[in-house]
């Protein structure tokens, strides 16, 4: 997955929890601009290697690199890794924006002081710059005329779309998504992976945990299937999805129409 140009990179990364291991030695290469779509069964590891992406857990052992901000950790003779200072993890995961399957709105926010929270607090954007920044970014994900709406009078694919435009707002170098859609009514899920089409082709650099093997196959540079806390096979769509070579991969996608 390299071109010399990579954006992120996990080298060995490990986790466990208790005696449960989650992830075994994961080592991946993703590069500036490509979408990953990460697909596999629940409980293979996924949704945990994401979140040790963003810090929100902390992996045992290995390395991660975002851009330029580079992460090791070591737990061995039962030393825990230590995260960042304050300063400095919350400017990394600015710069790593999530989106999960629950939308973490703030109820008691319009749609426009849910994105414009970030800039002013993390960033200290200047208000009136912070609000025509999430204006233009509500116009992006199609819900400049959601502005003043709170979160309980917006469906459950508006409010997805809130999140991902409070996660742009934070002006990310990757953007995190998972599972963005499964907590959507059916109907509601086109217009949440619109707004995900719409960042692949601005050339966003993007890791989709997703179900939606057809649309991995349509937007995804390079797919990933993970099992049992190790990656099983990787490569572009027209090989893991169309062309799988393990048996474990091909059982997967044999319950998709895709």
């Amino acid at each position: 997955m390299s071109n010399g140009n990579s954006m992120i990179q996990i080298s060995n990364l490990k986790k466990a929890f208790g005696d449960h291991v989650v992830l075994k030695d994961i080592s991946i290469q993703i590069d500036k601009g490509c979408v990953v779509a990460m697909i596999g069964p629940s409980g293979s590891g996924k949704s945990t290697l994401l979140r040790c992406l963003n810090l929100l857990t902390v992996p045992d052992q290995g390395s991660v690199r975002i851009g330029e901000r580079h992460f090791d950790f070591d737990s061995k003779n039962g030393k825990k890794t230590r995260l960042p200072k304050d300063k400095e993890l919350a400017g990394f995961r600015a710069r790593t924006g999530m989106v999960f399957q629950h939308f973490n709105l703030f109820p008691h926010m319009t749609a426009l002081e849910n994105v414009m929270e970030g800039m002013v607090t993390v960033l200290r954007t200047p208000k009136a710059e912070a609000r025509t920044k999430a204006l233009a970014l509500l116009q992006k994900v199609g819900l400049a005329d959601r502005a003043d709406m709170y979160p309980q009078k917006l469906s459950g694919g508006q409010k997805q779309r809130i999140a991902i435009a409070r996660a742009l707002a934070m002006q990310p170098d990757v953007m995190l998504f998972d599972e963005a859609t499964s907590a959507l009514d059916p109907e509601l899920v086109g217009e949440v992976l619109n707004v995900i089409r719409s960042l692949a082709a601005d050339g966003m650099t993007m890791i989709l945990v997703t179900h939606e093997i057809a649309f991995a196959r349509e937007v995804a540079d390079q797919v990933v299937f993970m099992r049992d806390g190790v990656v099983v096979e990787a490569g572009p769509p027209s090989q893991v999805i169309d062309n799988p070579q393990q048996a474990a991969t091909q059982a997967f996608l044999a319950r998709f129409n895709a």
